[in-house]
């Protein structure tokens, strides 16, 4: 009699259950394709939705360009015989006499190391007087003197010796192999030649970005365009900063995919395929490979041409759609380029959202059995 007395308890259970599922609605990890396609300009949302063919590709695929403007390609070499404030030079004065006019008797020449050129460009040698050194090259500096000392003591013989000084010198920072400021000599006179110097790019060459700031102006290249491009080898100026860092663009991947995460770019050019695979490629037990999107805040003279229209304004949300499991979905995905702060998002697979309503209700029923057979 007590069992038929409960024998209603069950049904009434999975009911119950049945109706907490329907109004609690189940767990997800993202938006699906319904959710996300009811975001779009055509249902009042602000989004633009388009699949991805051929002519998106090639309106999207937008890189950044780096490169030096033509003033620092066309800048010529210093002359490393030069001098510049800053530079420090040795000085030796052989006189032909008994009671030379600079040294001590006896001794057969004065030296005068040591010499630095003043921040105007001078420098003083006793019984010559200042002279304008900047700009000079030391065999020019040798005759002034000679000429200046020739009034004083007989013939005499002058060795002018530039050695290193900050007069012409870089700074290098970042991802170098000894970073510090280093003076620019003969052998260290163009950007290349100044990396070697200071032990090369410590990060990896794909990623390696060298910027130059000369003043109120800068540049930018990749590391590998240096030696594929031999007029970005261009010569170095004195105060140049130079920075080697790597390449700060990022990516966000979310949904079902191997991993969710904010993904550093690993190659100068990424496509929504490599973006997928540096995460761990596709989810096989949750995604839907009909539901690969990427949200991007397109500028303005993009979105115009991928939609085919002329009356936008401003930067606009565009959402792309890449459906997988086309003939030609894989050559879609590979060829569409991914942009720094884009977001891929993979939905989850109908089936997916169709195992968690199976799994709530065989749970919750089963938890009702439990109380049915508690209560008999």
């Amino acid at each position: 009699m007590k069992t038929r007395k409960f024998r209603w308890a069950r049904p009434i259970a999975v009911l119950a259950a049945l109706a907490v599922i329907s109004s609690c609605g189940l767990p997800q990890a993202g938006p699906n394709k319904r959710q996300i396609f009811s975001g779009s300009v055509q249902k009042e949302g602000d989004a633009f939705i388009v699949s991805v063919n051929d002519r998106v590709t090639r309106a999207t695929a937008v890189v950044p360009a780096l490169g030096f403007s033509e003033e620092f390609k066309n800048a010529s070499q210093l002359g490393s015989d030069t001098i510049r404030p800053g530079d420090v030079l040795g000085i030796t004065v052989y006189e032909n006499v008994d009671d030379p006019l600079l040294g001590v008797e006896g001794a057969p020449a004065t030296l005068l190391e040591e010499v630095q050129v003043d921040g105007a460009g001078f420098i003083f040698i006793p019984y010559a007087g200042r002279i304008k050194a900047a700009g000079n090259t030391p065999d020019a500096i040798r005759r002034i003197i000679t000429n200046r000392l020739g009034e004083q003591t007989p013939d005499p013989q002058v060795e002018v010796r530039r050695a290193a000084g900050d007069g012409s010198t870089v700074s290098l920072v970042g991802g170098i192999g000894a970073q510090g400021v280093y003076p620019i000599e003969r052998p260290t006179r163009t950007l290349s030649t100044m990396l070697a110097r200071a032990g090369g790019v410590a990060i990896e060459p794909e990623i390696a970005q060298i910027t130059i700031i000369r003043g109120s102006k800068r540049g930018k290249i990749w590391f590998q365009d240096l030696y594929e491009h031999p007029e970005l080898d261009i010569a170095l100026r004195a105060g140049d900063r130079i920075l080697v860092e790597a390449d700060t663009r990022s990516f966000t991947a979310l949904g079902a995919t191997g991993g969710q995460a904010r993904v550093p770019f690993e190659t100068q050019n990424l496509s929504a395929l490599e973006g997928i695979a540096q995460v761990g490629g596709l989810n096989a037990g949750l995604a839907d490979p009909t539901g690969v999107f990427v949200f991007r805040n397109e500028p303005q003279e993009v979105a115009e041409q991928v939609l085919g229209r002329n009356d936008l304004s401003g930067v606009q949300r565009m959402v792309y759609v890449l459906d997988l499991t086309q003939p030609n979905g894989m050559f879609m995905a590979r060829d569409f380029v991914i942009r720094d702060g884009d977001t891929i998002y993979v939905t989850e697979a109908p089936f997916a959202q169709w195992s968690k309503v199976i799994s709530a209700i065989t749970g919750t029923a089963g938890s009702a059995a439990s109380l049915t057979s508690l209560t008999e």
